[in-house]
């Protein structure tokens, strides 16, 4: 993998979020992170989850295709208006599968794939450029790992793309990093264990 610009971001944010707000009045992607989280992202701060998430893999790579349920304008909205390419994904209550597969469908030419999760806004920009050197250097699949734990986001090269588009389910890719090599890279960033499913979580600091 010779250029970095063969790497597209894919953003993943068509979920429900049900377990932040089971009524469905809150989305959890548009909450406002506090600024003490705000100010060590590449972004200003009063950033919602969505935006800071998007804005980490935006800061590295210049195509970042993000994936959203019908009806959300609000995320779409502001996801576009960083710069990313919006995908609505009509089968996203299926899984997360569905929203990959559906993101691969407009990047399919890629040399590889950072797949991030759109609640996962404190992942180091540090981690990012790791698991894209990763890929470049020949990586077929490539995992941060903090103190013993694998977390997210997760690098593919292309030589995985039919076992990507072949993915159904709410399991996302985890069948295939359980499949196949993974290079593991270490890094001291527990943002890559850190999502947000509760209200609580907005205000996580320190180790998980």
């Amino acid at each position: 993998m010779a250029a970095s610009e063969g790497i597209v971001g894919i953003l993943l944010a068509a979920g429900r979020g049900s377990r932040f707000d089971p009524s469905g009045a809150q989305n959890k992607l548009l909450q406002v992170l506090p600024a003490a989280f705000n100010a060590a992202l590449p972004a200003p701060p009063a950033r919602s989850v969505v935006a800071a998430s998007a804005a980490n893999l935006l800061s590295i790579l210049p195509r970042v295709i993000a994936v959203v349920r019908p009806g959300a304008d609000a995320v779409a909205a502001e996801l576009k208006k960083l710069g990313c390419e919006v995908v609505t994904c009509d089968t996203a209550d299926t899984g997360m599968a569905a929203s990959l597969v559906c993101a691969l469908g407009q990047a399919s030419d890629a040399q590889g794939w950072i797949v991030a999760l759109g609640d996962m806004p404190r992942v180091h920009r540090h981690t990012l450029l790791s698991l894209q050197y990763a890929l470049q250097q020949g990586a077929g699949i490539a995992a941060p790992m903090y103190r013993g734990q694998r977390g997210n986001p997760v690098g593919f090269s292309r030589q995985y793309l039919p076992q990507l588009l072949a993915l159904q389910g709410d399991q996302g890719a985890r069948g295939i990093l359980k499949h196949y090599p993974v290079r593991e890279v270490a890094v001291d960033d527990a943002g890559i264990l850190q999502d947000i499913d509760t209200p609580a979580d907005l205000h996580q600091q320190g180790q998980p």
